[in-house]
């Protein structure tokens, strides 16, 4: 398939874990031309879980891992080419955003695995990457940086909506009529449950949130979570693996021993939710729409229990707006590397809390 416009690809592997996400995009239309995903091999998803952790010799383990994604990226990348009969001609760059295993803004610093140079020599194409790094020496978070492409796809001029991502973590792009768009993160979305469902049952992640809808939800069990002081600050705020993980969870747990494995999962569910109807009622509170993306539009569960906690807004994936969910960070990181190639800026201060708009990103030539 060929473009009159340049087409730019993006590649997203999110907190989840759970594979890579590349698209072929063109910004001058905002048009998604194809998608293509492929699944982490469980070793690799391992070998990224230790890394999210301080560990002996990680230094070493950190580049090696790094290779290895760079390679799937790669393949990713030419399988789309050549599924969806692109010219590369018309390719003017592609995004990665690579796997992020710290994220510290307050300290000044996010790591992200990637090798753009080995996927340049893999793939024959422009690539950018490292798009973080710039708004955190800016003074701002780093993150996160979708809301300027939810903006320029989703901005109505009759109805307030809010974009919420669902990936391991949650966030929200908030499109208020006649107001700048912000966004921050919310807390967790899938990750800690990701991890309970793996710790109880040796799964990656719970189907349709199933074993969630199985249990109870304990009241006590989701005010203890609901304490920690994250879910109270104010935003620009973003966070991570760094923070929430099944430590945290480990450590809010004690106490709470008797309660069955179903029911922390369901809890669990329940805080998601709960973080992410407060923040939309603070931020949005006569949101008509909301746009649901990421890996949790695949969660029943969750999304009904935000239906019954958001009912007077209109919740929809974001199938219904032209863009499956899966696609749309992969898609962000292609107008993002549009937006580095030609020279425009990529963050909003207002989202991160950089002291302005900043070009993002780094390029490695293919050439």
């Amino acid at each position: 398939m060929n473009s009159n416009h340049p087409i730019y690809l993006g590649v997203m592997s999110g907190t989840s874990l759970d594979g890579v996400d590349v698209v072929a995009f063109t910004p001058h239309n905002n048009a998604l031309i194809a998608a293509h995903s492929v699944d982490f091999s469980t070793d690799l998803r391992n070998k990224t879980l230790v890394l999210q952790q301080a560990s002996n010799n990680e230094l070493h383990h950190a580049q090696l891992v790094s290779n290895e994604l760079a390679d799937l990226y790669a393949r990713a990348i030419n399988e789309i080419i050549a599924q969806a009969n692109l010219d590369k001609n018309h390719i003017q760059a592609v995004g990665v955003h690579g796997q992020t295993i710290r994220h510290r803004p307050d300290l000044g610093y996010t790591v992200q695995l990637n090798q753009p140079a080995r996927i340049a020599e893999q793939t024959g194409l422009n690539v950018v990457s490292d798009f973080r790094a710039r708004d955190i020496a800016a003074g701002g978070q780093g993150a996160p940086l979708v809301p300027a492409f939810h903006d320029a796809l989703w901005r109505d001029a009759a109805h307030n909506r809010v974009a919420l991502n669902i990936g391991g973590f949650a966030n929200i792009s908030v499109l208020n009529v006649n107001e700048p768009t912000f966004g921050f993160d919310t807390g967790p979305g899938n990750v800690l449950m990701d991890a309970w469902i793996q710790l109880n049952r040796g799964v990656n992640y719970d189907q349709n949130g199933d074993w969630a809808a199985s249990g109870t939800i304990h009241d006590g069990l989701l005010n203890a979570f609901w304490a920690d002081a994250f879910f109270h600050q104010p935003h620009p705020k973003s966070t991570g693996r760094d923070f929430f993980n099944i430590d945290w969870l480990q450590t809010h747990l004690k106490g709470f021993n008797a309660i069955k494995p179903a029911d922390v999962q369901a809890t669990l569910c329940a805080l998601t939710v709960r973080s992410i109807a407060a923040e939309i009622n603070r931020a949005s509170p006569n949101a008509a729409q909301i746009i649901v993306c990421g890996g949790g539009a695949f969660n029943l569960c969750l999304l009904n229990a935000l239906k019954a906690a958001l009912p007077n807004a209109d919740i929809q994936t974001a199938n219904a707006y032209g863009i499956t969910p899966q696609s749309v960070e992969a898609a962000a990181f292609a107008w993002l590397a549009a937006r580095t190639i030609n020279h425009l800026s990529g963050n909003l201060p207002a989202v991160t809390g950089a002291a302005g708009e900043r070009i993002l990103g780094s390029v490695t030539f293919a050439g």
